[in-house]
């Protein structure tokens, strides 16, 4: 018999986490725990980037499914039972570190993806002024890869900025949803001339129908409008990347498939997170082996990270220890 745990966790920011949408302080998570005598499998969740109420709904969802994680639950019979989503991410993740135990192996020799260095992630610059932003970017000038959260004001403005105090970084521009086509076509020049290698997310999920007929000079990372394989049969008309987050997807085992169908489709990968923790992250790193773009700078955007967690090194991600997950 599998028993299962739910914990609520609270983790505070160093700074607020500004957004075109949102702005937050705290990130709440979800810990699933399944223990199967001396075997601990753990995943984590974050059911709302903001609003902790959320919480509830998803572990009710959780909780749901004690009985049949008792029996046994495979993480094929959890796809069948639950939608894509925190929910079955957090159940999945802990179902793929319960057997990583069991059976002595790390998880990605278990699923064949060749995770065996370290992973260079992006760091997330917020919304801010163009000053402000500049000066985030100076204190992280040597980081190879920033990734810089716009909204649809004084975008050009803030991306100058930090281009100008960060030169040799690799930028990405991630708008959230706040752009129109006609900004993105009027973006699209200037950005790649200030050497943004990647445009995220520009147009509203379901509003981005007119990124078919884009031809401009900077690539397009589908986020909000791919969750899982079903996202594809549109994606692929309209972006040349996926931003795949497990949170998204509904846990690794849909991530690794999306990953493998996109590549298939000719679409390129990135990976990405939602403000959580190095438990978060691990599961993740998987996919950043197989992406160009890895997202996975959380535990760098928190006051503490749990321990143990990851570790990073400037923007090196090391391997997950064991006692960590997988």
């Amino acid at each position: 018999m599998i028993s299962l745990t739910i914990r609520k966790e609270v983790w505070q920011l160093k700074e607020p986490f500004v957004i075109s949408r949102v702005s937050m302080n705290k990130s709440f998570v979800l810990v699933v725990e399944l223990r199967d005598g001396q075997y601990l499998g753990r995943g984590e969740c974050e059911p709302h980037e903001s609003d902790s109420s959320r919480s509830r709904d998803v572990e009710d969802i959780i909780e749901g499914l004690r009985e049949k994680i008792a029996q046994g639950l495979t993480r094929d019979e959890l796809a069948q039972l639950l939608p894509p989503g925190p929910a079955r991410n957090a159940i999945d993740c802990a179902l793929w570190d319960l057997e990583a135990k069991k059976k002595g192996q790390r998880a990605w020799e278990i699923a064949g993806v060749a995770l065996c260095k370290p992973l260079t992630t992006a760091y997330t610059i917020c919304i801010g002024s163009p000053a402000e932003m500049a000066a985030k970017a100076v204190l992280n000038r040597d980081r190879p890869l920033l990734k810089l959260k716009l909204n649809a004001q004084l975008c050009l403005e803030r991306v100058r900025a930090v281009r100008e105090a960060a030169p040799n970084s690799q930028i990405i521009v991630d708008a959230n949803e706040a752009w129109s086509y006609q900004q993105l076509v009027e973006l699209a020049e200037p950005l790649a001339e200030l050497n943004v290698a990647l445009i995220e997310q520009p147009l509203p999920v379901g509003k981005d129908e007119e990124l078919a007929h884009y031809s401009g000079p900077v690539a397009l990372c589908a986020d909000e409008s791919c969750l899982d394989r079903d996202s594809l049969v549109t994606v692929k008309q309209r972006y040349q990347f996926i931003n795949i987050k497990l949170d998204k997807t509904g846990g690794l085992t849909e991530a690794l498939n999306l990953a493998k169908q996109a590549k298939q489709s000719g679409l390129r990968i990135m990976v990405g997170c939602m403000t959580g923790t190095s438990l978060s992250m691990a599961p993740a790193m998987l996919i950043g082996a197989l992406a160009e773009f890895c997202d996975l700078d959380g535990p760098l955007l928190l006051k503490i990270d749990r321990h143990p967690g990851l570790r990073y090194e400037n923007s090196l991600v090391h391997l997950p220890q064991k006692e960590l997950w997988g």
